[in-house]
């Protein structure tokens, strides 16, 4: 999928169709990659230069908008490709691409190996002298064209987005939450839920980004989960409420013994309302269905959250 912009929607192909998206910049036969899946999605990511008749050596960057593993795992071996391509990505994300083995093995511990391999396949690292550390507010020229990139923590500490001026959108990673095209309403409307998965979840950090990027008036955000969408005030708005009502629903789980399944239970019902106030053509059990991996993933980030704000509260004991 490309729009009049030059901008090219990629299906990664993780987990199932139309859940990972990473994108392909085009301009004056020049091509930048934003984001790029797994190492299995590296035919995905090729395939996509070649249907806008591009050569991999016509590839002058591919920018991380932050390096969890669905999004960046293929880094290191699409880099091998892309002759002359340079890695931008925030500068706490860039020893983990030089070195993916704290990456590879906190997967590993959450996953087990067979799964990481499975979802992933190799996590290979990029040569240091291909890395850029992309700052707050440093701008990328892909053949004239800006693109900038803004420090937008919330979700993960070492996340960017990414604001293109020439279509007057953001590329915006997982701080704009996620919305798969199987809950628009029969008006094309979009639904968006926030992504808070562990462990650097911060809700008032994610709420100043998410109005960081509105501030600049954009006509869409690219998501990573799924593809372009539009009427970004609302959803911006449903964002901010969303995420507090999650805070809400972590705070009344906290002490119960069964904390994790309260908290999933109450996330799948919020999400459920709000999908059929929002006129989304599913049932509720298929809600839950196709929210399950976020819904499973939002809770653990809650209570990570949780459990650091708990002790950060703790009055310290004067012996």
């Amino acid at each position: 999928m490309n729009d009049a912009h030059g901008i090219v929607t990629i299906d990664t192909g993780f987990q199932r169709p139309y859940f990972d998206a990473a994108y392909l910049i085009v301009e004056h036969g020049r091509g930048a990659y934003v984001d790029c899946g797994t190492q299995h999605s590296i035919p995905a990511m090729l395939d996509a230069l070649s249907w806008q008749g591009l050569r991999p050596e016509d590839v002058d960057w591919l920018i991380l908008t932050h390096v969890h593993l669905d999004h960046a795992g293929g880094a290191g071996a699409l880099m091998r490709a892309l002759p002359n391509a340079r890695l931008a990505v925030h500068p706490r994300g860039a020893p983990h691409m030089i070195d993916p083995e704290r990456l590879v093995a906190g997967a590993t511990a959450v996953y087990g190996e067979e799964e990481v391999t499975r979802s992933y396949g190799r996590i290979l690292p990029v040569d240091a002298a291909r890395v850029r550390e992309m700052h707050d507010g440093e701008t990328i020229d892909l053949a004239g064209r800006p693109l900038l990139c803004i420090d937008t923590p919330g979700h993960a500490r070492h996340h960017l987005c990414v604001w293109d001026e020439h279509s007057r959108s953001w590329f915006t990673g997982d701080t704009f939450g996620l919305s798969y095209r199987e809950f628009d309403n029969a008006h094309g409307q979009p639904f968006v839920i926030p992504t808070t998965s562990p462990v650097q979840f911060e809700p008032e950090p994610l709420k100043e980004s998410i109005r960081t990027m509105l501030a600049r008036d954009p006509v869409a955000m690219h998501l990573t989960h799924f593809g372009r969408v539009g009427d970004v005030a609302r959803l911006a708005q449903d964002l901010v409420d969303q995420i507090d009502a999650m805070v809400a629903l972590a705070h009344a789980a906290s002490g119960h013994a069964d904390r994790h399944e309260r908290l999933v239970d109450s996330l799948t019902l919020l999400y459920t309302e709000r999908a059929r106030a929002h006129g989304a053509p599913l049932a509720p059990e298929k809600v839950g269905e196709l929210l399950a991996i976020d819904i499973e993933l939002n809770a653990q980030g809650l209570e990570i959250w949780l459990a650091r704000e708990t002790a950060r509260r703790r009055p310290v004991q004067v012996p």
